[in-house]
């Protein structure tokens, strides 16, 4: 590890970014070094703006990929290199479409469930749709962290450094309490652990495992949306606004620090947009009538 990449390592640390962000940030520098044969301390604004062209243009990365290498840079040369010779405010910022997520029906998260091909992947499904969990928080629960006794589930350190705690049903209890009878090795620590033998150290499964029991659930399943771990988060809070749960509790479940993030749902409910008066059934048309055309020129 070199010394820069240390400093940097050292001030996200020290910030409390979670993992995910660090890793990200790190590789996203490492990149730009590599792309340009040299140390970003020898850079400045011309080739931080090659960059981001590069990664639109030739890398065609989306929009938010782009947004995290860029906010990476940022990071180095306005926290770690201090660097005030540089306006980074000036960096023209690529606007995100605005899109609506992804949801499944009931249906279809039923499809996607039956669709796993082994018990643990089935598990993580049946945990993602009944918590919402983000894929590195159910990739990171400890089984001390499932109560059964209070019906709990407690979610450590979550996005932006936050505990909450979410219901625990029956009958994903029942689920998860098969997938441990089953399990060569009853998992100590993590939930999902990726040891193999009992002798080993355990430690938790990838994020990247959690995305995989979702993309070879819906590829088995037949289903042709576009289905992450994010899909079944999503799925969760439309179905629980369209069973009559408010957006404040939704909010907590979620883990989400404003409530516009989680209004985005109300636009995914069927039942909110069909409860919504449509303007043109609140005035009356009279049924269309065929007109007689009048004369052409010449003609009685």
């Amino acid at each position: 590890m070199t010394p820069l990449r240390q400093r940097m390592l050292e001030d996200l640390q020290r910030r409390n970014y979670n993992t995910d962000t660090i890793r990200g940030y790190i590789l996203a520098v490492e990149q730009f070094a590599r792309y340009f044969g040299k140390s970003p301390e020898l850079m400045g604004a011309e080739e931080i703006c090659q960059f981001q062209l590069h990664l639109l243009q030739e890398k065609k990365l989306a929009i938010g990929t782009i947004a995290l290498r860029m906010g990476a840079i940022r990071f180095l040369y306005k926290k770690t290199l201090k660097r005030r010779d540089l306006d980074l405010d000036d960096l023209p910022l690529l606007k995100t479409p605005k899109k609506l997520p992804v949801v499944l029906s009931p249906e279809e998260v039923t499809r996607l469930i039956e669709a796993a091909p082994n018990l643990i992947y089935r598990t993580l499904l049946l945990l993602l749709y009944a918590t919402g969990l983000r894929r590195a928080e159910a990739a990171h629960l400890r089984v001390s962290d499932i109560d059964s006794s209070l019906m709990l589930i407690h979610v450590r350190q979550g996005k932006g450094s936050r505990d909450r705690e979410l219901p625990l049903t029956q009958k994903l209890l029942d689920a998860l309490r098969e997938y441990w009878r089953a399990a060569k090795n009853k998992p100590r620590v993590y939930l999902f652990p990726t040891r193999t033998e009992p002798t080993e150290e355990e430690k938790p499964i990838s994020d990247k495992t959690v995305w995989n029991a979702c993309h070879e659930a819906a590829l088995r399943a037949g289903l042709t949306k576009r289905i992450g771990p994010h899909t079944l988060r999503h799925s969760f809070a439309t179905h629980l606004l369209e069973s009559g749960a408010d957006l404040r509790t939704i909010q907590l479940l979620l883990g989400h620090r404003c409530l516009k993030d989680t209004a985005i749902y109300l636009h995914l409910s069927r039942r909110h947009l069909r409860a919504a008066l449509n303007p043109l059934d609140q005035i009356t048309v009279r049924k269309f009538e065929k007109h007689p055309e009048p004369p052409r020129n010449g003609q009685r």
